[in-house]
């Protein structure tokens, strides 16, 4: 459809080159049949192969972080956590590859990461098993609502607020552990705390990656840190793990999972293309990114879905300044992915040598962002502010409820206060 293969960002200054580049598309009426449409020799850039370099550098200094500490708290073996990295580094490569070189837009895609808070709050009260079958009936809920449409129509029905709030709740306590493990390590995690901010103010997409090498620097001088090189396989043996159902998993784990990913990811993934000024098909994007998650959710993939944060990074005049050869930096991101994805036994190896303060002050400042935007997002508007502060607090404090984790509740009681406060009943002394 049209819609998928044509974005509608303003035509290139360098009209020679931008006519055969971007006027004829796959579909466009009058198109030459013979001459190809695009061509990745022409398209390609420096600038474009380096902006998704970079994505994937953002991707892998951060999230990954926090997919390890949730890994931890699920008490998960060094096999299964390299499987979990090699799951949504294939995913995201995948589905950057196909639908870049598919709808000539820069699609940047990445695994979700409020889904990884969600699961390092209660990855741990499941069976591994269980948790896998959560992961793959949410991913299979995640292509239908893609496929059928039902996204944007979902997304006007749930209060943004209330659904923010949920997510803030928690992203809370990755802030809260960069100050409790203070105590612990004072050096590293100041070391960090201060390098992020002061990073944060030259560039804000550098500032996770210097905050990390400032905490291995001060790790390296306070204490002693054990890689194992020799331990493992520099390529990874994914796990398979088969499925196994729960009313309890798919309440506590697979419908929050999807709730945060298709609200947390996916609406600001397609908010980030459409502010650079294409017209992303979200049927297309967020059913194909929902169906990567079902066939790799066996293996360990939680989720795979639109990125924000680095898509912007692609989408921007940094990538090209035409935005008609800026898939290129999808295509490029989805590479870097693969090639480093495949290595993910590596990955796993050298951070999990890191200490636990380390990897605490990482994901919290990480994290920052996204806990900023939520709780900015949950209290912004009065008709939900009353039940955003709700599933705020319930969300955040943890408690679990007939075995079902504190997210779902959260989300189910902020409902139920929105629904209460603003729902008009009808009056008995009315008089026909």
């Amino acid at each position: 459809m049209s819609t998928a293969t044509e974005p509608t960002a303003p035509p290139s200054d360098n009209t020679p080159e931008a006519t055969p580049d971007g006027d004829t598309t796959a579909e466009g009426p009058g198109a030459p049949e013979a001459a190809p449409r695009y061509s990745l020799r022409r398209d390609g850039s420096f600038s474009a192969v380096l902006a998704g370099l970079i994505a994937v550098i953002v991707s892998y200094s951060g999230p990954l972080v926090v997919v390890l500490a949730a890994a931890r708290a699920g008490h998960l073996d060094q096999a299964h956590t390299a499987s979990w990295v090699w799951a949504v580094s294939i995913g995201s490569g995948l589905t950057c590859l196909f639908l870049s070189w598919r709808t000539r837009m820069p699609i940047i895609t990445a695994w979700s990461t409020p889904g990884v808070a969600l699961l390092m709050t209660n990855l741990g009260d499941y069976p591994y098993a269980q948790a896998i079958g959560a992961f793959l009936i949410s991913a299979v809920a995640i292509a239908a609502i893609g496929y059928s449409g039902l996204f944007g129509r979902l997304m006007r029905i749930v209060p943004t607020g209330v659904i923010n709030a949920m997510l803030a709740g928690i992203l809370f306590s990755f802030g809260v552990s960069i100050f409790t493990e203070l105590k612990v390590s004072p050096a590293i995690v100041l070391s960090a705390f201060l390098a992020f901010f002061v990073m944060k103010r030259i560039s804000v997409r550098w500032a996770v990656p210097v905050a990390l090498l400032a905490g291995v620097g001060a790790a390296l001088v306070t204490t002693r840190l054990d890689f194992a090189l020799g331990s493992g396989s520099v390529l990874v043996h994914p796990v398979l793990t088969m499925p196994h159902f729960s009313v309890a998993a798919l309440i506590g784990i697979a419908i929050p999972l999807a709730v945060v990913t298709l609200a947390s990811q996916n609406a600001p993934g397609t908010a980030v293309l459409e502010g650079a000024g294409y017209k992303p098909d979200d049927r297309l994007l967020i059913g194909s990114t929902g169906a990567m998650s079902v066939l790799l959710a066996p293996f360990g993939s939680h989720a795979v879905n639109l990125a924000a944060i680095t898509a912007a990074i692609c989408t921007g005049p940094e990538a090209h300044p035409d935005p008609r050869r800026r898939y290129i930096a999808g295509m490029s991101c989805g590479f870097w992915y693969l090639l480093i994805g495949s290595c993910g036994g590596v990955l796993v190896i050298l951070f999990a040598g890191l200490p636990t303060a380390l990897i605490a002050v990482v994901a919290g400042v990480a994290l920052l962002g996204a806990l900023q935007g939520s709780l900015t997002t949950a209290l912004g508007e009065a008709g939900t502010r009353d039940a955003a502060v709700v599933t705020f607090l319930c969300t955040a404090s943890g408690m679990s409820l007939f075995g079902i984790g504190s997210a779902f509740w959260g989300l189910v009681l902020g409902l139920l206060t929105h629904a209460l406060l603003n729902t008009r009943f009808p009056r008995g002394d009315r008089k026909a």
